[in-house]
């Protein structure tokens, strides 16, 4: 029996490609790693540092207080996890956070269901409508949010007059809503938890989570599935517009005052939370537990601006924008070598 040339090569192919697939199989274990779990491991350093350099940092007080001040944008941030993912953004959830707490504290002059509803099917219309011109129209969803962020904010401004009116809340049970304490901690965050495991649930373990995974990662192959796109965006926009709601509307509650300066910028916050968190801005990849990994981030960091003393509360915005282009430049590099192992 002979060997060819053809066979010798082809056996030194293999003969290199089987000394190659460990290199590249760790390569994409590192990389998954990163992608999914660095944001908690930067958290956990982080928190490390703030406890041996501040007294004050590791208290339970203190940690209270960081649980406390994210759970809003921990909830919106939920929703925007599922817009990210399915390749899209959603730059109106700031507006619609404020709009919501303006609308739930004119509401709760009539009651708690209605300081309830009322910025919920507002906003959840908003998310809705948005929702149906991005899947019907093609159009992008950085235009039609950004036209949904300022079309929200005049709203507001027309329920305030202007900044000037601001409404107080009405309704003591409203009010508990967002102030009560169990075990420690406030109402919001509860609330909070148990829309991460619902999220979560519906993201992971659902057809609907799986389809939204598919448009991210390629909305042409989720249409040759048989996916519908269009009935998935809406519905992903819907969520981001109702989780918006929720957030603005407990925040009016914690503050017993429907506050107009309140929110500006906070998409970008949410945004920035989410990346972190290892959602790839070009979707198809990411998850809840790295977004909340990403809010808590923010929300350390803010900590330990406070902590030192001497820094404004506006460094947080330099420090989250240099965290965010590292973690884009990150992703980047991480995806090309996954691309070539």
């Amino acid at each position: 029996m002979t060997t060819t040339i053809a066979d010798a090569d082809a056996d030194a192919d293999a003969g290199a490609e089987a000394r190659r697939r460990p290199g590249a199989l760790r390569r994409e274990r590192v990389g998954h790693l990163l992608q999914h779990h660095g944001a908690l491991m930067v958290l956990a350093v982080t928190v490390v540092v703030g406890a041996v350099a501040f007294d004050s940092f590791a208290t339970p007080q203190n940690a209270a207080n960081i649980v406390v001040s994210s759970s809003f944008l921990a909830i919106v941030a939920i929703g925007m996890t599922f817009v990210i993912i399915s390749g899209g953004i959603d730059l109106s959830v700031g507006s619609s956070f404020v709009l919501a707490g303006v609308l739930a504290a004119y509401g709760s002059r009539y009651g708690l269901l209605v300081a309830l509803l009322l910025p919920l099917a507002v906003c959840g219309a908003i998310g809705l409508v948005q929702g149906l011109i991005v899947a019907r129209t093609g159009m992008a969803p950085f235009i039609v949010t950004l036209a949904g962020l300022l079309g929200m904010r005049g709203l507001m401004l027309a329920v305030s007059d202007e900044g000037a009116n601001t409404y107080l809340v009405q309704n003591d049970a409203f009010s508990a809503l967002g102030q009560a304490s169990v075990l420690g901690l406030t109402a919001p965050v509860w609330i909070t938890l148990g829309l991460v495991l619902l999220g979560g649930v519906l993201l992971q373990r659902t057809g609907f989570g799986q389809k939204v995974y598919a448009i991210g990662g390629s909305e042409e192959a989720a249409v040759l599935m048989g996916v519908p796109v269009a009935r998935v965006k809406v519905l992903v926009y819907l969520i981001s517009g109702l989780l918006a709601g929720l957030a603005g509307a407990l925040n009016a509650a914690r503050l017993s005052s429907g506050v107009t300066i309140l929110g500006a910028g906070m998409e970008l916050d949410v945004i920035a939370a989410v990346v972190i968190g290892g959602t790839l801005l070009t979707g198809g990849a990411g998850g809840l537990t790295g977004t909340m990994a990403g809010v808590l981030l923010l929300g350390v960091i803010q900590s330990l601006i406070n902590q030192i003393g001497v820094l404004t509360s506006s460094f947080q915005q330099v420090v989250s924008g240099a965290f965010l282009a590292l973690v884009v430049v990150l992703q980047r590099i991480l995806h090309r070598a996954q691309r070539l192992s």
